[in-house]
């Protein structure tokens, strides 16, 4: 259990798509642990691993007030999405000091590899999907600023470099 430290964007690792998880074994628990404790540490609501250079297929999601309710996700994949959307302010520590507002699916089905190696299928609705759904992203080489337009990606790159 420890606190990891960030990629910085645009290290390329952020870019990429990692691997999937085999079996939920020792290192997979290790890394969901790390990954729980750096993400609390920062007060956000996701972390994937490959923010952390990690490249296997893992992610936290604990949107819950009271903060304990963590998702476990091994080999998440989008299943279903609902046609209705939700906006909402998304930000990423490894790019930090800005942020966007993206349009989500406000609902999707998700399936995935629990914490006993089970596959499972969960819907998720509102932060959580929107939570979901950006860990999902950062697995699959995609971060928040990439669903902006051209012109809106590159005021907000830029504004990051200014601000570091």
């Amino acid at each position: 259990m420890a606190i990891r430290k960030l990629l910085m964007w645009p290290d390329r690792r952020l870019k990429q798509k990692v691997q999937p998880v085999e079996k939920i074994d020792e290192n997979v628990e290790k890394i969901w642990s790390d990954l729980i404790d750096t993400m609390e540490a920062m007060s956000c609501i996701g972390l994937a691993s490959s923010q952390l250079g990690i490249m296997s297929s893992l992610a936290v999601v604990d949107v819950s007030t009271d903060r304990g309710q963590f998702i476990l996700l091994a080999n998440p994949e989008i299943l279903q999405v609902s046609k209705e959307m939700n906006e909402n302010i998304e930000a990423s520590p490894n790019l930090p000091g800005v942020s966007a507002k993206i349009s989500r699916p406000r609902k999707v089905t998700v399936k995935y590899l629990d914490k006993d190696g089970m596959i499972v299928r969960n819907d998720f609705e509102g932060l959580w999907a929107t939570s979901v759904q950006h860990q999902i992203d950062h697995l699959n080489g995609v971060m928040y600023f990439d669903r902006l337009s051209a012109v809106k990606r590159d005021m907000l790159i830029r504004k990051a470099k200014k601000r570091r």
